[in-house]
């Protein structure tokens, strides 16, 4: 995951690393599932190694929601910072909700999500807690 890559997880890590603000768009309350990429990667797998009778679209990811403000909470608890969380006007096509209904791939592919947020977030803050003690530079990861 590239450090400036916009994303919710990596901003709110790097924010919090950085001991900055965190910033959240909105109140916090609108969700969002995430997951690992170990486990998106062993969903893409069994899809490609499905029978020919596995048609599509099959929705894979975590379909555990945690809101926003939730989340920037959670990594400012693993990071042990001391960021403050700052709020800016939610852009209008934000959507209110992400969750992937994994119906499909527990079905046909016998594939759900095993690693937990928490277990992907420690392993993503390490990466780049190292990437920061290594000397990626100060660049300002709000967007």
């Amino acid at each position: 995951m590239h450090p400036n890559d916009g994303r919710v997880v990596s901003n709110f890590i790097l924010q919090a690393l950085r001991g900055g603000p965190i910033t959240i768009y909105g109140n916090g309350v609108q969700t969002r599932s995430f997951c690992y990429v170990d486990d998106m990667v062993d969903g893409l797998i069994k899809l490609m190694n499905s029978p020919d009778d596995v048609t599509g679209p099959v929705n894979l990811g975590n379909p555990e929601e945690i809101a926003i403000l939730e989340l920037a909470n959670k990594i400012i608890k693993l990071t042990n910072s001391r960021s403050e969380i700052i709020f800016k006007p939610l852009p209008a096509d934000d959507p209110k909700q992400r969750k992937p209904d994994i119906t499909l791939a527990k079905e046909k592919l016998g594939w759900s999500p095993y690693k937990s947020l928490e277990e992907g977030l420690e392993k993503t803050i390490h990466y780049f807690d190292g990437l920061l003690r290594n000397g990626y530079g100060p660049q300002d990861t709000e967007k």
